[in-house]
């Protein structure tokens, strides 16, 4: 069972750095994509390629998470679960979650993406500090933290959209005038 858990984490982490590298060129591509104001084929087929290395990348970490919070709780018992650990079940669920309901438009356009690049930022931060060995945080602090990287997401997401959307009204305006 060493190996498989060994195994699993290893390839967990492989698709945390996938989901968080990802997650940036998801954001990257809708901004320069909604730039012009409408998304071509191009475009959409562009960011269909790395939402499908998204799921890809979720899946991994459902699989990995599903053995590793097993073992733990199959060996120890479910005292022994860290917070770490249900702080990865926590953002995987989110992810999940919020993908879902972006798909189906049900979630908001000013929260949806900064959920979802918060919430793969915080799974890449939470697994850095495991692997340097500070992984002894509480609830409180993780939930906290976890709150401050999606403002701060939700700021950067919509600061960058209301931009676009103020240059591309300057720009129509200059052509209306021109």
């Amino acid at each position: 069972m060493d190996i498989i858990v060994l195994l699993a984490n290893i390839l967990q982490n492989l698709a945390i750095s996938l989901g968080v590298g990802c997650s940036t060129l998801a954001i990257l591509n809708f901004f320069v994509a909604i730039a012009d104001g409408k998304i071509d084929e191009t475009e959409r087929n562009m960011m269909g390629i790395v939402y499908t290395v998204l799921r890809v990348a979720m899946i991994l970490i459902f699989i990995t998470t599903a053995i590793i919070f097993s073992n733990s709780t199959i060996i120890n018992g479910f005292s022994s679960v860290t917070i770490y650990l249900y702080a990865q079940v926590l953002l995987t669920y989110v992810l999940f979650a919020n993908s879902i309901l972006m798909t189906r438009h049900l979630m908001p356009s000013t929260i949806g993406p900064a959920l979802q690049a918060s919430s793969w930022y915080s799974l890449g931060l939470i697994s850095t500090l495991a692997a340097v060995g500070l992984q002894a945080f509480t609830l409180t602090q993780f939930l906290l933290g976890y709150l401050a990287v999606f403002l701060l997401a939700v700021s950067l997401v919509n600061g960058a959209m209301a931009y676009l959307k103020s240059k591309k009204q300057s720009a129509a305006e200059a052509e209306t005038v021109g």
